[in-house]
């Protein structure tokens, strides 16, 4: 059971994962420069987690568990501010991010692969 916010639960729509868990996509953005850093997946636990500690928590599909950016790396994300799209399917997390967001080591997980860039000429 968590303690999500009953009026915030409400509002999102979540998605469920293989497992059922009901889950809602949570981008991560550095709160100053408005760079994009990751996304990752919270459900009501984690944003409920994420909200009073004040420290990004994710639940990870892969391992079935909750986890703390940062507990492992060091390179973790302190909250600014959460808010929610108008749909209530998606979080926009803004944080300050220490060191690298992505698991690669690269400070976005949006440094490689660019499928497309429009050019103003």
């Amino acid at each position: 059971m968590t303690s999500l916010d009953p009026a915030v639960a409400a509002r999102l729509k979540r998605t469920p994962d293989a497992s059922g868990r009901g889950l809602v996509a949570a981008i991560a953005q550095q709160h100053d420069t408005g760079e994009v850093l990751m996304l990752g997946w919270m459900d009501d636990e984690a944003l409920h987690r994420t909200l009073t500690s004040g420290l990004a928590t994710y639940w990870s599909r892969s391992r079935q568990e909750y986890w703390v950016k940062g507990d492992t790396s060091g390179h973790y994300q302190h909250v600014k501010e959460v808010r929610l799209d108008c749909d209530g399917d998606t979080l926009l997390v803004r944080v300050d991010q220490v060191g690298a967001a992505c698991h690669t080591g690269e400070r976005t997980c949006f440094d490689a692969d660019l499928l497309r860039e429009v050019s103003d000429d």
